[in-house]
C-alpha cells in the first residue's frame, strides 16, 4: 500500500539520515524508480526532503525541519494549493535563462506570458520550488542574472547568503 510505504520511507529517513535510492528500494522492497516517485510525492506534499548527488549522496530530511510522526496532529504539510506544486517567481535575464538551461538549474523554468515582463529586458518566470535550501544554491549559481520575487523567505535567504559570501571575500 502506497500510504504505508510513504510513512515507512519518512521513518527510514528520520532514523538513518541520508540514504541512497538503492538502499531505500531494498528496504521497501520496490524499484528505485518507485522510490523516486515516492520522494517526489513527499516533496510535493510539503515534506522537506532533498537530494544530494555524487559519492556519499542520497536523500534526507532537512535537519532543522524534521517532521515527527509520533502524533499525526503535530505535523501538517506546507501550505500550498492541493494538487499544485509550490512555485517560486523570479525575474531573469535571457542570458540567465540560457545559463540555467546549460547548468541544469531551476529546471524547468516557465517564462510567464500573463505577467508583464519587467522593463530592461528581464523576463518574468517561475520554477518549481522543491526546497528553499536547494533553491538558494541554484539561484546563487546564476549570479546577477536572476532576482527572486516570491516567496519572500527564499529572497531573504538568498540575500543573506550573498552577504555572507561578500563578507568572506571582502575580508581577504
Amino acid at each position: 500500500m502506497r500510504a504505508g510505504r510513504l510513512v515507512a520511507l519518512m521513518l527510514i529517513l528520520q532514523r538513518r539520515g541520508r540514504v541512497t535510492a538503492a538502499d531505500l528500494a531494498a528496504q521497501l522492497e520496490v524499484s528505485e524508480r518507485t522510490v523516486l516517485r515516492d520522494i517526489e510525492e513527499l516533496s510535493g506534499a510539503g515534506v522537506p526532503v532533498y537530494a544530494t548527488r555524487g559519492p556519499g549522496g542520497g536523500f534526507q530530511l532537512l535537519e532543522n525541519n524534521l517532521p515527527e510522526l509520533t502524533d499525526p496532529d503535530d505535523w501538517r504539510p506546507a501550505a500550498r494549493r492541493p494538487g499544485h506544486p509550490r512555485r517560486a517567481h523570479i525575474h531573469i535575464t535571457p542570458e540567465g535563462l540560457r545559463l540555467a538551461a546549460v547548468l541544469r538549474r531551476l529546471q524547468p523554468i516557465r517564462v510567464s506570458r500573463t505577467h508583464a515582463p519587467p522593463e530592461d529586458g528581464w523576463l518574468a518566470a517561475s520554477f518549481r520550488l522543491e526546497t528553499i535550501d536547494g533553491a538558494i544554491i541554484d539561484v546563487l549559481s546564476l549570479g546577477p542574472n536572476i532576482c527572486v520575487i516570491d516567496p519572500v523567505e527564499l529572497r531573504d535567504r538568498v540575500a543573506d547568503s550573498a552577504r555572507q559570501i561578500t563578507l568572506l571575500y571582502a575580508a581577504r
